[in-house]
């Protein structure tokens, strides 16, 4: 059995968010399997926060490169992860995003699925090179013609094995997203998925967020639960079951590290979305159910976080060359101390990239109840 206190430790020992780590940008990605990449400058704080040197040009190279590429992947939202996950992951997600984007939206505009899937390798082969917006537009309009363009497009860059090509905005990545094939092979078709990629994505994930149950691992990705399933019956001696604080069953990998429950957690500033906060169906292992509905608002925006202890204690901004802290339960003045060092370091990474990160955010917190806040510049 594995307590709620050990599988809080395993998770952020997976996560590199109980020591920083001397890892290159490309093998810290691997590490912690996917970042999640809504905003451009997530995957950059989210890795500031795990490694023990974080250059961001190293990042920009990498998405240069795209030995690290961006692209819509699991719960069909924008991920950062290592070019050689993509096209298992990928892979992996082809009934869901089958389902969902060539689904009735889709079908609005007068298409059919067999539509969309024969418009795919065209698609591909006039995204060799980076594509911007109003390229696509008007090779989507020359095909489809306008009236069908805008609901076609909305699909067709999801489903498609699509990178986002990097640019030279503050975060490699801009408000208007040019596209780029994958050098992923012949895309895949129709609904089925091909068990390896999702079995490969399985044993990612919980090398990456383990101890998990079926229902994580179904969260994490938005497959069903019935796959997934299967796929554990095909991984039988590959992966251990193990008792859960509530008396399920929750899976891992054999020898995977699982740190005593007091091992110290020290405190960090964590992105918007970050992936910790979104990898499992109960995220009480790091969310406690009271601050939930907080950081998690009702329109699916997550708020950059404090982790206290290895756990949400609070959220942060940036303000006027400071970072602010509202701490939702009283901190010990320690807590605070080593929460203004973190804040020192980021905004050693935030200078000459972004002044006001997340600010469009900010009107949440004006709904946010009474706490503690301060400036830790």
């Amino acid at each position: 059995m594995i307590t709620a206190d050990e599988l809080n430790r395993a998770t952020l020992s997976r996560q590199l968010l109980l020591k920083r780590e001397p890892l290159t940008v490309q093998d810290g990605i691997r590490r912690v399997v996917a970042l999640q990449a809504q905003h451009p400058a997530s995957p950059y704080v989210a890795l500031w926060n795990r490694l023990a040197v974080f250059a961001p040009g190293e990042l920009d190279a990498a998405f240069t490169e795209r030995t690290v590429v961006k692209a819509t992947l699991m719960r069909i939202t924008l991920h950062t992860v290592h070019g050689e996950d993509y096209r298992d992951f990928r892979e992996a997600m082809q009934p869901t995003l089958y389902g969902s984007r060539l689904g009735h939206r889709f079908a609005a505009t007068g298409l059919t699925p067999a539509d969309g899937e024969e418009l795919v390798p065209e698609l591909l082969a006039f995204a060799d090179r980076p594509r911007t917006s109003a390229e696509r537009q008007a090779w989507v309009e020359e095909r489809l013609g306008a009236e069908k363009a805008a609901g076609a497009w909305w699909g067709l860059k999801a489903y498609a094995p699509l990178h986002h090509a990097a640019t030279r905005a503050p975060w490699s990545f801009g408000v208007r997203p040019s596209f780029v094939a994958a050098e992923a092979g012949p895309p895949p078709t129709g609904r089925a998925v091909r068990p390896e990629a999702l079995r490969a994505l399985l044993l990612r994930y919980l090398a990456g967020f383990g101890p998990a149950s079926v229902a994580d691992m179904a969260q994490f990705s938005m497959v069903q639960r019935a796959p997934v399933r299967a796929a554990l019956r095909a991984l039988e001696g590959t992966v251990e079951a193990l008792q859960g604080p509530d008396g399920g069953t929750l899976f891992d990998l054999p020898g995977a590290p699982r740190p005593a429950a007091d091992t110290p957690a020290p405190p960090r500033l964590l992105a918007m979305w970050d992936s910790v906060l979104l990898a499992y169906a109960d995220r009480s292992r790091v969310i406690p159910p009271a601050y939930r509905p907080l950081v998690i608002r009702n329109n699916g925006d997550v708020l950059p976080t404090l982790l206290v202890d290895g756990r949400v204690a609070g959220v942060w901004r940036q303000v006027d060359g400071a970072i602010e802290a509202t701490a939702f339960h009283p901190l010990s003045s320690g807590t605070w101390d080593g929460l203004a060092t973190e804040a020192r370091s980021l905004l050693a990474l935030l200078t000459g990239r972004e002044t006001k990160v997340y600010s469009r955010h900010h009107y949440w917190w004006a709904k946010l109840p009474e706490a503690e806040v301060r400036l830790l510049a």
